[in-house]
């Protein structure tokens, strides 16, 4: 083996041994399948080895199949010379091995190092999942979870958070899991109340299987969330976990939004504020679009309208994310701004709308490329204080007045 010269590619940068089931990351750069398991699960590693680049959650590792045929083939031609032939890679999914690290869940000694197993074959290959919650991962994550908050301990919820958020999936023995252990969310509740080692990745993957669970679970079962859960869902948002955490309890909260109990709770836990705050610091597209369409159902409230109008970027925010955003923003924007002017338009209040630059904006969807709904209602608005706006150099009385063709 020493005398042959083994081609550069088909050493894996990790092992420096020939690869035996090459798979290539998102970065472009391939490894054997063992050695970049162990970097990444075992590792708990973020970054490419070799590149040094971050790299997405979840992302999947693809099995180079052409340079496993060169391989073989390399090996197979260079027999003579001592070389060994690789054998075929393992089936992906393996529901004898899955059962086996259930199984060992229940040994105190095997349990974290069989989650990390759990996790990177429901990392591997998206296919696993499905048959993972057949072998019984899903219920098994669950009862981990409950048995952690009991014993009021964290270590492994981190492992068990990711594998749950991996093979959790909209299916009815999914939706009748959920559903037979309601109290696992007061489980998850209370560890994003813990300070703990790593919390950033913990806390951000219990927000994760958090909007798993609401997304699998029925309508009802947002109608029996608890007040903590909304108050835990705020908590999230002010403490700027990460982006990702950020995220996912907006997704929560708007979907919870159409409740009227909801909105109630959400807005007694002072969300608006919160949602203007984070709003301000610019986040990307689809954060703001979440955050606009949890203002629009908050502002239909008048103690919503109120946490809006007492903070003092409130209107000012709202009139100038309107067409730079996205159509989703505009429409919520103008509804927002209708809502205030229609119940809440006192005098102060019509004319900071003049002062910040609320009723230019919407003057300036009358001229652009909206849709007729969006321009209606903005022109509802302004028509509703006109005898306070018309004096604007702003306003022209045609834009109050002409119909849409």
């Amino acid at each position: 083996m020493d005398e042959i010269e083994i081609p550069q590619y088909f050493i894996c940068p990790i092992s420096l041994q020939i690869m035996k089931d090459p798979v290539t990351m998102v970065t472009g750069i391939t490894y054997d399948r063992e050695s970049i398991e162990q970097w990444l699960f075992f590792g708990k590693n973020t970054t490419c080895p070799v590149t040094k680049q971050p790299l997405p959650k979840d992302s999947d590792l693809t099995p180079n199949h052409t340079l496993r045929r060169l391989i073989q083939a390399w090996c197979i031609a260079n027999a003579s010379n001592g070389v060994d032939q690789i054998p075929t890679p393992k089936s992906l999914f393996d529901r004898t091995q899955v059962v086996k690290l259930i199984q060992e869940l229940r040994i105190p000694q095997l349990q974290l190092q069989s989650l990390r197993k759990l996790e990177a074959i429901a990392s591997r290959n998206e296919k696993n999942r499905g048959p993972m919650v057949e072998a019984g991962v899903a219920k098994a994550m669950v009862s981990l979870i409950m048995s952690r908050f009991r014993e009021a301990r964290t270590d492994g919820l981190s492992e068990a958070f990711s594998v749950f958020h991996l093979v959790c999936t909209p299916t009815e023995k999914m939706k009748k899991l959920v559903s037979e252990n309601y109290d696992v969310v007061e489980s998850i509740m209370w560890v994003l109340q813990q300070e703990m080692d790593d919390q950033e990745t913990v806390k951000t993957r219990a927000v994760l299987v958090l909007k798993t669970i609401t997304e699998v679970a029925s309508g009802s079962l947002m109608e029996r969330l608890k007040p903590e859960f909304f108050k835990a869902m705020v908590g999230v948002l002010r403490q700027q976990i990460s982006q990702q955490a950020t995220k996912a309890a907006l997704h929560m909260l708007l979907e919870a939004c159409p409740w009227g109990r909801n909105r109630s709770i959400i807005i007694e836990a002072g969300a608006v504020f919160d949602l203007i705050e984070i709003e301000l610091r610019m986040p990307e597209k689809r954060t703001t679009e979440l955050i606009f369409g949890i203002l629009d159902h908050l502002c239909c409230s008048p103690d919503g309208r109120a946490q809006l109008l007492g903070h003092s970027a409130g209107i000012a925010m709202v009139s100038k994310r309107i067409l730079r955003v996205s159509p989703a923003v505009d429409d919520r924007a103008v509804h927002i701004l209708s809502y205030i002017a229609k119940f809440s338009g006192n005098n102060e209040v019509v004319h900071e709308m003049l002062r910040v630059g609320a009723v230019s904006k919407l003057c300036m969807v009358l001229q652009a490329e909206c849709s007729a709904k969006v321009k209606e209602k903005a022109r509802g608005v302004l028509r509703l204080h006109s005898n306070v706006w018309n004096n604007s150099p702003c306003i022209a009385v045609y834009l109050l007045t002409r119909h849409p063709r």
